[in-house]
């Protein structure tokens, strides 16, 4: 495959104009935060209108490749992969009452966070293993709220060496909770065992003992598939 046809693999499938403008920050080697060519730069780079310079602009910062910053104007964005979440929040929900695509978006979680917690032992700090007993402890004395439960995957991930794998949990956990808030609060025998099963992946990340993080928490996403009717 020619450098050309490497360069266009990698690069999202856009509109031509919006195309052009990427192409302009590959180009100059633009970084996230690095300002962007002014609007008038644009139009005479690009030998097109005002609006169309706006329109694929507007583009562009739907997907988090152009971002507009108080005080800096208009910079290279983070791309952050939560420009996801309302397609993914979609897609959990469109299969109607048969949750089919839920089960498609808890399968995809659990083959990421299971098969990032094994790296995961041994590494964590103290403090770091002292706040996720601390989120355990606060789901077992509460109505076991979502979003404990939520920082409590998100700070697993947060010392991660590569970012995407945070991000990408947290924009499936988006998408998990708009299908989820349709579904029953767990009783109080599914609380207990859910903070258990949390508790013991604490644990073994304490221990260093990468299987049994790894078999904790599969034996995590088990109860939630248990829960949501997707083990039978």
């Amino acid at each position: 495959m020619t450098d050309v046809a490497i360069g266009a693999a990698r690069r999202p499938a856009l509109d031509p104009l919006p195309e052009r403008v990427l192409e302009l920050i590959h180009d100059r080697g633009l970084r996230p935060g690095d300002p962007m060519p002014t609007e008038l730069e644009l139009i005479e780079l690009l030998g097109v209108s005002r609006n169309s310079v706006r329109e694929a602009v507007r583009s562009l910062r739907a997907l988090g490749i152009v971002d507009v910053r108080h005080g800096h104007g208009t910079v290279v964005g983070e791309a952050s992969l939560h420009v996801l979440s309302p397609s993914l929040a979609f897609r959990a929900v469109a299969g109607g009452d048969d949750l089919a695509g839920l089960r498609n978006l808890i399968e995809v979680r659990e083959l990421i966070e299971v098969g990032v917690a094994g790296r995961l032992a041994g590494e964590l700090d103290e403090s770091t293993l002292d706040r996720l007993d601390a989120l355990c402890t606060a789901m077992d004395e509460t109505e076991l709220d979502p979003e404990t439960d939520r920082e409590f995957h998100r700070l697993l991930y947060a010392r991660v060496d590569n970012p995407l794998i945070g991000q990408l949990v947290d924009v499936f956990w988006d998408a998990y909770r708009t299908a989820h808030d349709a579904l029953s609060a767990p009783g109080p025998a599914e609380k207990a065992e859910t903070v258990r099963l949390h508790s013991a992946i604490v644990e073994a990340l304490r221990a260093g003992d990468a299987a049994a993080a790894r078999e904790a928490m599969a034996a995590h996403f088990a109860e939630i598939n248990h829960r949501l009717g997707f083990d039978g």
